[in-house]
C-alpha cells in the first residue's frame, strides 16, 4: 500500500473516533420505571378490580353543528382491562365452589 492511502485512511479512523467522542454528549438518562398498563395505556391502579371498568377519562375532540371544530370534552374510557389471554383453567374448568363473599 502507498503511504497516502495509510495516511488518510489513518485520519478517517482518527476524525471517526473524535467524532464519536465528541457526539455522546451526556449519558442517557435511566429509563422511568415500569408500570403495569392496560390496553387502553391507563396503569391499573385506576381500574375498578372486581367489575374491570376504567376510572380515567379521555379527551376527545369535539365539533358544532356546521362540522367545525369546537374544543374538548371529558368522556369516560370505555375499556374493560383486557391484560392478556385467560389462562385455560378458567376457560375449560368449571368453578368447584361458588364465588364468596
Amino acid at each position: 500500500m502507498d503511504p497516502i492511502s495509510l495516511a488518510v485512511g489513518a485520519a478517517l479512523l482518527g476524525a471517526g473516533f473524535l467524532a464519536g467522542r465528541l457526539g455522546r454528549g451526556r449519558p442517557a438518562a435511566a429509563p422511568p420505571p415500569v408500570t403495569p398498563l392496560c390496553g387502553c395505556g391507563h396503569t391499573l391502579s385506576q381500574h375498578d378490580t372486581e367489575s374491570n371498568t376504567c376510572y380515567a377519562e379521555l379527551r376527545r375532540d369535539t365539533y358544532d353543528k356546521r362540522g367545525r371544530w369546537s374544543g374538548h370534552s371529558w368522556v369516560p374510557c370505555t375499556c374493560r382491562q383486557y391484560v392478556g389471554p385467560r389462562p385455560i383453567d378458567e376457560v375449560f374448568v368449571p368453578r368447584v365452589l361458588p364465588p364468596g363473599d
